[in-house]
């Protein structure tokens, strides 16, 4: 009897032994499980925490590229109004000239940058959802963590005093749908990935988006700087030519007022020998009563017909003179027209490229407006 008792007293032991050794093993498993969860819960908050950051700095520089595009508004209407002003100009002054050129070139590069900005506006606007999805996906493991975390603190606090354990015989089991630990921590592990591969993606875009609008900017101020010293240099040209004109219109005028006065003198000239004529005439024509025998072919007869054709060819070649001195300054009167006129050209094209096209440059926005920063 004493030997059986003692048997059962050691079976009772020797199961109390083990069942203290199989619930410290299941404890110090629980909490070995507890940590790989605080690890991977720690691994996910950060990928939160960064990809939230990213998406951040992504949506300034977004912002920036909205800006950015905005700004190109004002040097595209500059160039598209400087090219209507030009329109204005006059023949022989309206040409297709290097500002006309550069105004073209300027209008096309405007037009291609705000498609590029257009472009990568969607690009960032598609990379910010991205990141915004895998963010969730992120979120969702890592609720899903720390409510495990919260169940496996909450067994491993369990002990055979605690006074809220009780029987649940239908739960020792494996579920169906269970992951194995190496799907478990490859779940998190591609979540993560995932997520630093959008990151990734997101830092690289936002390099990209600086160097577009630093080139964009650069190449917008290059190609105005083109522009105006094509307009500066045109401008002088106009000048120049409007100062030839000026001075040659200066002589012109001189030449007409001398022309004037020879004609005046001319026409002076021509009247002065008209009383010599008469006199002359009207001698020979007394003379030509004289009676008879009379009606000599004297010396004096002589002297008079010989001056009265003296005095006729000098009126012709006076009058030959003053329609030469007409019709030259007819012609002279011609030139000073056309000169007028082209001055008058000359002053026009330089009021559209100086006071209209070159004043309206000024608004020109600045690099930083153009970069995106203002």
């Amino acid at each position: 009897m004493t030997n059986a008792t003692t048997a059962h007293r050691e079976l009772a032991e020797h199961a109390a032994a083990t069942a203290q050794r199989a619930q410290q093993d299941s404890t110090a498993t629980v909490g070995q499980r507890l940590q790989d969860i605080y690890f991977w819960k720690a691994e996910l908050q950060k990928e939160i925490e960064d990809l939230d950051a990213e998406t951040g700095l992504l949506a300034a520089q977004k912002l920036r590229l909205e800006k950015a595009l905005d700004a190109t508004k004002v040097p595209y209407a500059i160039a598209t109004d400087n090219l209507q002003c030009r329109e204005r100009r006059q023949p022989p002054d309206l040409v297709s000239d290097e500002v006309e050129r550069e105004l073209l070139k300027e209008a096309e590069l405007i037009r291609n940058i705000q498609e590029l900005l257009k472009r990568t506006l969607t690009q960032a606007g598609n990379q910010m959802r991205l990141n915004r999805d895998h963010k969730e996906v992120c979120e969702m493991d890592w609720s899903d963590k720390v409510e495990t975390y919260n169940i496996d603190d909450k067994c491993g606090r369990y002990s055979n005093q605690s006074t809220n354990i009780q029987f649940h015989p239908s739960s020792v089991k494996f579920e169906e749908s269970a992951s194995t630990p190496e799907t478990w921590a490859k779940f998190s592990h591609d979540n993560i990935y995932r997520a630093e591969r959008e990151k990734l993606a997101s830092i690289n875009l936002r390099a990209l988006i600086d160097n577009i609008l630093h080139d964009v900017s650069e190449d917008l101020r290059m190609q105005c700087a083109a522009v105006n010293e094509a307009f500066a240099k045109r401008c002088d040209e106009l000048d120049d030519t409007k100062h030839k004109l000026e001075h040659h219109l200066k002589k012109i005028l001189k030449e007409i007022g001398d022309q004037e006065a020879n004609i005046a003198a001319l026409k002076e000239a021509i009247r002065d020998k008209e009383a010599p004529m008469k006199v002359a005439q009207t001698r020979l024509y007394d003379r030509s009563f004289r009676p008879n025998i009379e009606l000599c072919r004297d010396e004096a007869q002589f002297r008079l017909i010989s001056e009265a054709e003296e005095l006729t060819e000098s009126i012709e070649s006076l009058k030959k003179k003053l329609l030469e001195s007409e019709q030259s300054l007819r012609n002279l009167e011609d030139t000073r027209m056309d000169l007028e006129k082209e001055i008058a050209v000359k002053t026009n094209s330089i009021f559209i490229d100086r006071q209209k096209c070159m004043a309206h440059r000024t608004r020109y926005p600045v690099v930083l407006k153009l970069a995106g920063y203002q």
